[in-house]
């Protein structure tokens, strides 16, 4: 079989091959139901045994403890930035540290519903390091602290969570891990609630992962629509309204690949951490050696999902873009807001893709030598 072209768009982002393989074979018939899942009732014994496994799935690699609720929603990162503070601000002050776009955009959209304080940002430096925790300045009555755990963007990564009891806060912590959910595992005794859109590392766009402590459901202020209040959802088991019934379902494909995976003898999430940690390092070290190349971000936390990294020479990029494009490595051009390039290397992305990546990029250096 060809080799597929290796996608390194940063989302929608690659799926693995076997589970899209697996939902081709399964598309006009799933098991032997004659029923397509997009064709099939939220509600049928069908789809309530796909989504009840994905679920099931999820907890389990994700070690998910029975006091939180998995949700399955719709809308979006973008929409949980409205639909946390309706949860859970209680219109009082919560905190945010803004490292890089989607921060910034979390903060601005919850001042719609709360008083929204930044607590600490890395602006100041172009959001190419993480403000320490013991230098935020929290609020002494903030309903919860809000950090985007992966800056898809600016390629800035909390390496482990800030644990707010040791500084002093009872606040709960908020997570968007949308770019590095299912990469790692997650220490659950540090968040109250962690959200992200599938489309990087779970599936395809149209699902949001909302992971919730139960006692912070049934805070919710009058204002917030039904079909959006994590209690309704939870109460539910997330058939309140019409769920993304497809997306579940390839998300659920994709959690039990991630449950066939294996690394030495480490399995599931635990090996996906390993060969992230391992794709990571290979691209990071080339471009550190490189007097072509650069990445801004301080090496204590940069992303093991995102990598920013620019041409020395920028006038130089399209054809960076175009030639690597022939050797089917796709999808590398930077955000517009940032420039330079970015390679987004998630979970379906295989150790041979990013080799390949770096072969390019030292081909590239010598041709333009």
């Amino acid at each position: 079989m060809t080799q597929r072209p290796y996608n390194f768009s940063a989302g929608p982002a690659a799926m693995p091959e076997e589970v899209l393989q697996q939902a081709a074979a399964e598309m006009l018939d799933w098991h032997g139901s004659g029923l397509g899942v997009m064709e099939m009732s939220h509600r049928g014994k069908e789809f309530m045994s796909i989504a009840a496994q994905a679920e099931a799935d999820l907890r389990e690699l994700l070690a998910v403890p029975a006091n939180f609720r998995i949700l399955f929603m719709q809308g979006g990162g973008l929409a949980e930035n409205a639909i946390v503070p309706l949860n859970l601000s209680r219109g009082g002050t919560v905190d945010f540290v803004v490292t890089g776009s989607w921060s910034q955009k979390s903060a601005k959209e919850a001042r719609k519903y709360a008083t929204a304080n930044v607590i600490a940002s890395s602006e100041a430096d172009g959001h190419t390091t993480l403000p320490a925790p013991a230098s935020w300045k929290l609020s002494a009555n903030a309903q919860y602290v809000h950090i985007c755990s992966n800056e898809t963007i600016h390629g800035v990564e909390f390496h482990e969570l800030p644990d707010l009891k040791s500084l002093g806060c009872d606040a709960p912590l908020v997570i968007d891990f949308s770019s590095h959910v299912a990469s790692r595992p997650v220490d659950w005794s540090r968040v109250g609630l962690a959200f992200g859109g599938a489309q990087k590392n779970l599936g395809p766009a149209g699902v949001t992962l909302v992971v919730v402590r139960e006692d912070l459901l049934g805070r919710a202020l009058p204002i917030c629509p039904s079909a959006f209040e994590y209690k309704t959802v939870a109460d539910n088991a997330s058939m309140y309204n019409t769920p993304p019934t497809y997306g579940i379902y390839m998300a659920g494909l994709v959690f039990q690949w991630l449950k066939r995976q294996r690394e030495g003898d480490l399995t599931g999430i635990a090996a996906m951490e390993a060969r992230n940690v391992a794709k990571a390092r290979l691209l990071y070290d080339f471009i550190d050696q490189s007097a072509f190349y650069v990445n801004k971000v301080a090496e204590n936390c940069r992303s093991r999902m995102n990598i920013p990294f620019f041409l020395r020479d920028e006038s130089r990029n399209d054809v960076f873009l175009a030639g690597a494009r022939e050797r089917g490595l796709l999808q590398l051009k930077g955000h517009k807001s940032v420039g330079g390039m970015r390679a987004s290397i998630y979970n379906a992305m295989p150790l041979a893709g990013v080799q390949a990546l770096v072969s390019y990029m030292r081909d590239f250096e010598k041709e333009q030598a």
